[in-house]
């Protein structure tokens, strides 16, 4: 059974950084198309904020976030990771890690999904 577990989420001053973390179990994290990263506020649908594909660096990144949030991945680790610097206060919301499985790739249907983390950006 897959499962995705994020953790990493956390209270951050404006301006401070996290590191979330999504590992992946029951199935490589190279055996899927893409992984993503994805963030929601409450009463606001959910918002595409990151993802990588399997075939190396390619990434993706929502306009809000470019210049200030990484993601990368350690296939050997099973572990998408989403690097966030220069937290705002908008950034503040529960991201959740999702897979893409091979037979959506290229669309924006992802078809696992982890539990979420929060975070929190205080100014």
């Amino acid at each position: 059974q897959v499962q995705l577990v994020e953790s990493g989420g956390g209270l951050v001053q404006a301006g401070g950084s996290l590191r979330l973390s999504c590992v992946v179990s029951g199935r490589t994290v190279s055996s899927y198309a893409a992984m993503g990263w994805f963030r929601q506020v409450p009463g606001k649908e959910r918002e595409f904020v990151a993802a990588i594909g399997y075939s190396g660096p390619t990434t993706y990144y929502a306009d809000s976030v470019k210049g200030r949030f990484t993601i990368s991945r350690d296939n050997a680790k099973n572990t998408v990771y989403l690097q966030m610097n220069s937290l705002n206060p908008e950034d503040t919301a529960v991201y959740t890690c999702a897979a893409q499985s091979p037979r959506y790739a290229g669309s924006h249907v992802y078809d696992y999904w982890g539990q979420g983390t929060q975070v929190t950006v205080s100014s």
